[in-house]
Order: C-alpha cells, then structure tokens, then sequence
C-alpha cells in the first residue's frame, strides 16, 4: 500500500552504498564562514565597552556592596513574624523534639478520652 497524501518516498537502495569507515558525500549547500577569533579584551559580565572598564572597579564594588546591603535586609525581614501565621510558625520553630512529642501525646490522650466518654454514653 502506498501513501495517500504524500509523494512516493525514493528508493534508498537505488546507489550503491558506502562502507562505515568513509565520509559521507559532500553536500552542496552553503555554509556561513565562522570567524577565527572574536576580537577584543576580556570583560566581566554587565560592563558594556572598554570605557566602562576604567570605572569598573569602583562600580563593581559599589554593586557587591548594594548586592550584600539587599540580602541582609532580606535575611532581618525574614525573621519577623507576618501575621496570625507567621507567629504561629516562629512558636513551632521554637519547640524542641520534646515539647513536640509532648503536644502529640497530650492531644492523642485526649481523643482517648473522648471516645471513652463516648462509648460509655452509647452503652447506657
């Protein structure tokens, strides 16, 4: 059966073959030429041109040091509680292992208790 909507695919098989230590055909499409080196000094990534590289120090400096300003202001903005929640948050992260086991043994002996009271009004 052949295809229906597209052309008949060739015959592959039609040229001889080639053996798999031989380079394939050469192609005779065009390639664009690469350059052999891309010119001008080294720069360090945000600088622009090579006039900004005179300055680039004190910039550079005055960048890291915004940079460590805005994460200290986020680190001291972290630790204050937001809200009902954040609250809430700031007391679980204050428990130690025991004061956790503690709450989650008190709150298991109570649902203890109340299924007791329970059964025992069911059995009046």
């Amino acid at each position: 059966m052949g295809n229906i909507c597209g052309k008949s695919e060739p015959d592959h098989f039609a040229q001889p073959g080639r053996t798999l230590s031989s380079a394939p055909p050469p192609s005779n499409t065009k390639t664009s030429a690469v350059p052999k080196k891309v010119g001008g000094p080294p720069r360090t990534l945000g600088s622009s041109s090579s006039a900004a590289n005179a300055g680039g120090s004190e910039q550079q400096e005055d960048a890291r040091r915004k940079a460590a300003e805005a994460a200290e202001a986020r680190a001291n903005s972290a630790n204050k509680p937001k809200g009902k929640l954040g609250s809430q948050l700031q007391e679980q992260k204050k428990q130690t292992r025991t004061d956790t086991l503690d709450t989650a043994s008190r709150e298991e002996r109570r649902l203890r208790e109340a299924d007791a009271v329970a059964e025992a009004r069911a059995h009046n």
